[in-house]
């Protein structure tokens, strides 16, 4: 073998110029190449074909080709591999300068926790990774590279959405995840950068995005010099495609149990009184637990009065609403709650979230927002007792540190805690104890929490640390005119 020159493949950019005024891109974009290694099989091809070894071939992939892209529009270039997507991604690019944020210029740390890399808080972080899907609390505690490659797509997405750029890039787009993810994805990126109005510019070789990408400009490359360009200004997309594929259907707790392990909480449940779920298909979605109310909580007495008959007669509780999480971001959460607060069999629905603080999916399902939770002066005070015993309190919602806790610092100084708390604040003694009173006394509380064990006491530590956290409480009334 021997080489007889450079390699030979040279692009050549006759022309590329950008109006920032008309937002016109005018490209010309054509490439030459010829063998650059002689063998006895490309000597062998030359003869057979009548080539010269030096022969140099020209291909034209953009032929003064204008394109015009407002600053908030949604760019689709479609095309088979090898048609010039790519090279007219990257003119594109150049000629946008500093205006543009292309996903492979985004530095990512792969070791670092994910809820610690985006936002300027936690409260913006949640709401970033939960625009694109990651709304589950055992992911933003883990990083980049122990994510799948779908959740990588969306945390990238995420990051995405962080920059001020105007102009957001994007090649390859969704190449690697199946479609249903690619669509949710689509969906997603589009619905983020029309209410941010940034302009979106990302190319594919799929076809089946149309939909969910909603494009004001589409382009289509094919092989060759032909380009066909399309302008949708009205384009948008209000929902993705695949919640039209959805039903909602009665349900039962072996639903809930199959996608409790999606759940933050444990899979236990609260008697409860209606199961819903939302399927596709056969597949399993989505699912709502409304239980029976508690007899006591925040936020109730501002729109709801009644005895404790009244109040389960009136009135349900939604204890757990869960979204399987290849199909969270797109509004199945608002939609399984909208179509099922109706069918609770009670005038009145409530619910208790944290997540309600950072994603308005109650609000949107037409919950109103009545009240936000804050720890007692109490119980604050039982929280910085046990700080001052050496506990963590962001680590106390694990019951095997809580044990780890215990046996250094002892039971009976944490008992001592508790007992206190439960002297200033009633409230609480249900939930930490685990009594079937519904109103228990003091004595009552005290005379159990002294005979619990180190286990157990680490159970009650993790139902404080829950009890503590900030949630909102929301309601729901059925209108008279649908009595």
């Amino acid at each position: 073998m021997t080489r007889r020159r450079p390699e030979h493949f040279h692009i050549n950019q006759l022309k590329r110029t950008y109006n920032r005024q008309t937002g016109t891109f005018t490209i010309n974009i054509s490439y030459e190449t010829a063998p650059a290694t002689l063998t006895e099989r490309t000597k062998e091809v030359a003869e057979a074909f009548g080539l010269g070894i030096d022969q140099t071939r020209q291909f034209t992939l953009y032929d003064n080709i204008n394109i015009h892209i407002k600053p908030t529009d949604i760019v689709l270039i479609t095309g088979d591999s090898g048609s010039g997507k790519s090279a007219l991604l990257k003119a594109i690019k150049a000629d946008l300068g500093n205006d543009a944020q292309d996903t492979k210029d985004i530095p990512i740390d792969p070791n670092k926790p994910i809820i610690e890399t985006v936002g300027a808080n936690t409260t913006q972080a949640i709401e970033a990774l939960s625009q694109v899907g990651l709304n589950d609390a055992f992911l933003f505690l883990r990083p980049y590279a122990q994510l799948s490659d779908g959740q990588k797509h969306r945390y990238q997405t995420a990051q995405l959405t962080q920059s001020q750029k105007p102009f957001w890039i994007l090649d390859e787009f969704t190449s690697t995840l199946d479609r249903d993810t690619a669509k949710i994805l689509a969906f997603n990126l589009q619905k983020q950068a029309r209410k941010q109005g940034k302009a979106v510019i990302a190319a594919t070789t799929h076809k089946d995005l149309q939909r969910d990408f909603a494009p004001n400009v589409h382009i289509h490359k094919r092989y060759g010099k032909e380009v066909t360009i399309r302008h949708h200004p009205k384009a948008k997309a209000a929902n993705c495609t695949l919640t039209k594929q959805m039903t909602i259907q009665q349900g039962t707790k072996t639903d809930y149990k199959a996608l409790s392990q999606f759940h933050y909480r444990t899979s236990r449940l609260p008697p409860s009184r209606k199961i819903f779920t939302l399927k596709r298909k056969d597949e399993l979605c989505g699912v709502i637990v409304y239980s029976y109310p508690p007899p006591i909580t925040f936020g109730r007495s501002k729109v709801w009065k009644g005895n404790i008959h009244q109040l389960q007669e009136e009135v349900s509780a939604i204890s757990r609403v869960v979204i399987h999480p290849k199909y969270r971001s797109i509004g199945l959460g608002a939609k399984l709650i909208a179509e099922t607060l109706s069918q609770a069999e009670t005038t009145c629905v409530e619910t208790v979230a944290v997540m309600a603080k950072y994603n308005p999916f109650f609000e949107k399902a037409g919950m109103q927002r009545i009240a936000e939770s804050k720890p007692s002066i109490h119980m604050a005070l039982a929280l910085w007792q046990l700080e001052v015993l050496g506990f963590d309190l962001a680590l106390m919602a694990g019951t095997s540190y809580n044990e780890q806790k215990i046996k250094d610092v002892g039971i009976t100084p944490i008992v001592d805690v508790l007992v206190e708390l439960s002297q200033h604040d009633g409230s609480i003694r249900r939930r930490l104890s685990n009594l079937k009173n519904i109103y228990p006394k003091h004595e009552e509380f005290t005379a159990k929490i002294v005979e619990f064990n180190a286990s157990e006491l680490a159970l009650a530590l993790k139902r404080l640390s829950f009890c503590a956290q900030s949630k909102v409480y929301l309601f729901w009334k059925k209108e008279a005119s649908a009595l």
